[in-house]
């Protein structure tokens, strides 16, 4: 379980590398992010456009990463799949999370 990690002024872009977040990896998952996020202690933006497949234990890691944070730091995902995304919406967890489409910009010339 990789993450690629990019320290900006005011947050971090933190970049999941893995295709699938379950029962598989989602405690390696947790706990690496959880020590990233919290050694840190910035806002994070948490970029999941690699993500294809996230089942219950993938949205459980994420939320007790997210319970982790101090209540002034903010955990946004961004880029999530259509697949990700249904996930968020069918558990209604796309009211907790803060979750923000594709940078379209990212990439133009």
């Amino acid at each position: 379980m990789q993450f690629i990690v990019e320290e900006c002024e005011s947050h971090l872009n933190i970049k999941v590398t893995e295709p699938r977040i379950d029962a598989a990896i989602a405690t390696v998952f947790k706990d690496k992010l959880r020590e990233i996020v919290v050694r840190n202690r910035k806002p994070v933006h948490l970029d999941m456009a690699k993500v294809d497949f996230m089942d219950s234990s993938g949205l459980g890691a994420m939320i007790a990463v997210r319970k982790s944070l101090p209540e002034n730091l903010a955990l946004v995902l961004c880029a999530l799949t259509p697949n990700v995304e249904r996930v968020f919406r069918l558990t209604r967890m796309d009211s907790v999370f803060d979750i923000q489409p594709p940078d379209r910009s990212e990439g133009a010339s």
